[in-house]
């Protein structure tokens, strides 16, 4: 992949982050830096007042730097803001983060060296991950804890994953034939400002939960089939004449998960009820909203992807220096709170869902919780349970963190956008929803065992054999967590996609 400061989707972003495709520096990109690189250069020859070049940051940026301490400016920013807390970030996402923060610097705003980008890429092209402790960041002036914990690397400081093993950033970079850099003026900074650690995090977990979206058409028909519902609220009329593009596109993949049904055909005629329960009826409402949701943040996160978040930003055909707030992070912010809530009402659906299959008020003669021997089994009884329970979890989670403001840096970051939090919450919430969603897949599949020798939908089948090869129906009771936790896994790796 060639950067140029180009918009990177998220399959462009995962194809790094999960996979092994390398990355360069475009040659146009390359001059571009050197010409902003040569704009910091004079204005360090002319001994000029530039904020963060001959400054002090935040609200020591009154304090004017001696030419000769210039460097060790730049040193001391990256070692004293990498003040990380916590488990360290994926390799995934630390790749991701790699990638994003490449591709903005290449844009030629920031007045970094191109070697020092360079650098940076081929850690990424040979596996040597910086260790990033995931807790710090506020969000503004960007990820500055991650960022710096990024950087430390770059200079032969902070420490790597390399094949698997916790190393010295030093040590990893000799044995690969990579030399250290040394920092000159700006250059920390253009490595610390900008929002790529909360986009990387919240950007995969945002495809994550576009898989989700789309799995719980699958769930949902499984459902519908096992309680002996009605695919009428599908009909494509009812969706034109309320055309949301999700939820058209919600209706149309149910449809064609249920063409073909015996089930269905089996009670077209002598069944007395009207209308199914809104979590059935509404399903191509509610999963087409999350539908789009998850859309709108795509387009916030592919525009984030190729724009200039540093501050200030150098202008090289002006020679101007313009500091402002591009390393806010409100607009990643508030789209993963979006996406939380989205999610989170995703899972509302999907455990009323689980409820009726297991509630035997509910379930249209289904065995009381699935159970082959009611009383003497408790079958997917606490399965339900489970579900509440992370359901409870998501809720608490799905509270927005872009609504809370803590004033940092002495008073000079006094609005700050906590988008980091933002990310990790949804990243939370994703792994809650994969595994509802494997909850509601098992007790789907568990009810048309109980609907044989009739067939479900196509699509219903296909399903219900994927989920068969994972985990055997309920002859008994048993243990359902392994079983769960499988269907989550294989949910990740992407195996429910083509359904």
């Amino acid at each position: 992949m060639e950067l140029n400061g180009q918009a990177l989707s998220l399959s462009d972003i995962a194809s790094v982050a999960f996979g092994d495709t390398r990355v360069q520096i475009a040659a146009a990109a390359r001059k571009r830096m050197a010409a902003s690189r040569k704009v910091i250069d004079d204005i360090v020859a002319r001994d000029s007042v530039v904020y963060g070049v001959t400054t002090g940051f935040g609200k020591l940026a009154d304090v004017r730097i001696p030419h000769e301490q210039i460097e060790a400016l730049q040193l001391n920013l990256v070692r004293s803001h990498a003040c990380g807390i916590g488990n360290p970030l994926s390799e995934p996402e630390v790749r991701a983060m790699m990638l994003l923060r490449a591709n903005v610097l290449a844009l030629g705003f920031s007045g970094i060296r191109p070697e020092v980008v360079e650098l940076l890429c081929k850690m990424l092209n040979h596996r040597l991950h910086p260790v990033i402790p995931e807790k710090g960041s506020v969000g503004a002036s960007g990820d500055l804890a991650p960022l710096a914990h990024l950087a430390a690397p770059l200079i032969g400081e902070g420490e790597v994953y390399a094949d698997g093993r916790r190393v010295s950033g030093a040590k990893a970079l000799k044995a690969a034939g990579m030399a250290p850099i040394e920092l000159q003026a700006k250059e920390g900074l253009a490595l610390l400002n900008g929002t790529q650690a909360m986009h990387a995090v919240g950007g995969l977990s945002v495809l994550r939960a576009k898989r989700l979206a789309i799995l719980a058409d699958v769930s949902g028909a499984m459902t519908l089939e096992g309680l002996r519902d009605t695919p009428a609220a599908f009909d494509p009329r009812l969706q034109d004449a309320r055309p949301h593009a999700g939820q058209k596109t919600a209706a149309a993949h149910l449809r064609s998960l249920l063409e073909d049904s015996e089930i269905r055909e089996s009670h077209r005629k002598d069944d007395p009820r009207v209308q199914d329960a809104y979590s059935i009826r509404c399903m191509p409402q509610v999963h087409g909203a999350v539908r789009d949701v998850l859309g709108h943040c795509e387009q916030i996160l592919e525009v984030e992807s190729g724009s200039a978040t540093d501050n200030p930003l150098v202008f090289a055909k002006t020679g101007d220096v313009i500091s402002g707030g591009n390393f806010h992070g409100a607009p990643l912010a508030m789209a993963f709170d979006y996406a939380a809530i989205a999610l989170t009402d995703l899972m509302n659906i999907g455990e009323r869902r689980i409820d009726r299959l297991t509630n035997p008020d509910k379930s249209e003669g289904l065995p009381a919780f699935l159970a082959r021997k009611p009383g003497v089994e408790s079958g997917f009884m606490v399965a339900q349970v489970a579900a509440a329970s992370l359901v409870n979890e998501a809720r608490v989670l799905a509270h927005p963190a872009s609504s809370d403001n803590v004033t940092t840096s002495g008073g000079k970051e006094d609005h700050v956008s906590m988008g980091m939090t933002s990310a990790l919450k949804l990243r939370s919430i994703v792994e809650l929803a994969e595994n509802l969603l494997a909850i509601e897949l098992l007790a789907g599949a568990e009810a048309l065992e109980y609907r044989r020798p009739l067939k479900a939908g196509k699509g219903v089948e296909r399903a219900l054999k994927l989920v068969r090869q994972i985990a055997p129906a309920l002859t008994h009771d048993r243990s359902l967590s392994g079983d769960i936790a499988r269907l989550a896994e294989q949910i990740r790796a992407g195996r429910f996609d083509k359904l």
